[in-house]
């Protein structure tokens, strides 16, 4: 990769990173704040929270589909929990042999909205098991990527959608040069993360 393009995509992340910085003290600021883990909201909002939130009843009516489709989405918990464990296992048991950094699960799979005191107990559920699937899906492609990066960080020939963040420093499709010196390199930087 040229060195403009580089530094262009480093410049991005930096940026990137500043962005989400700045939003989240603004939204701890005006929201919530932290006590140790624990997240603690001011007492007005939090009575306003509440009265805010739907019964489980008025929630059930408005929303019938949910107990047809309910069993459907919640049976996909088990090949969630075997693709856990599995890439879990995979990561354990192979990144040390490859000198790669453990990939950590809790930067990824977060599950804080049961502090929200405007759902109700259903709709926390709901939260929960989305923050479980999204953060794994996260935490799975990171551990991807880190393995494309230490056997083939080439690029496709075609552009590709949902990439992962280590795709866009992988060298070009056909870029044949010193392809295995950019390897090497490519895979240094995996031990130091």
């Amino acid at each position: 990769m040229n060195k403009k393009l580089q530094l262009l995509l480093e410049q991005m992340k930096l940026l990137e990173e500043e962005i989400e910085k700045t939003l989240s003290e603004k939204e701890e600021k005006i929201l919530f704040t932290y006590k140790g883990r624990k997240i603690v909201f001011d007492q007005k909002i939090k009575i306003a929270h509440k009265e805010l939130r739907q019964s489980f009843y008025s929630w059930l009516k408005t929303r019938p589909q949910n107990l047809i489709t309910g069993p459907i989405i919640y049976s996909m918990i088990i090949p969630m929990l075997i693709l856990d464990v599995s890439v879990s296992f995979y990561q354990w048991a192979c990144f040390p042999i490859y000198k790669i950094s453990k990939v950590k699960r809790s930067d990824y799979i977060l599950i804080d909205r049961h502090h929200l005191h405007y759902l109700n107990l259903i709709e926390k559920f709901h939260c929960t098991y989305c923050a479980y699937g999204a953060g794994l899906l996260a935490y799975i492609s990171e551990i991807v990527g880190r393995t494309e990066q230490y056997f083939c960080p080439i690029k496709h020939a075609r552009k590709m959608l949902g990439t992962h963040d280590r795709y866009s420093n992988f060298l070009a499709f056909g870029e044949a040069n010193g392809y295995e010196k950019k390897l090497e390199n490519f895979r240094k930087q995996l031990s130091g993360q």
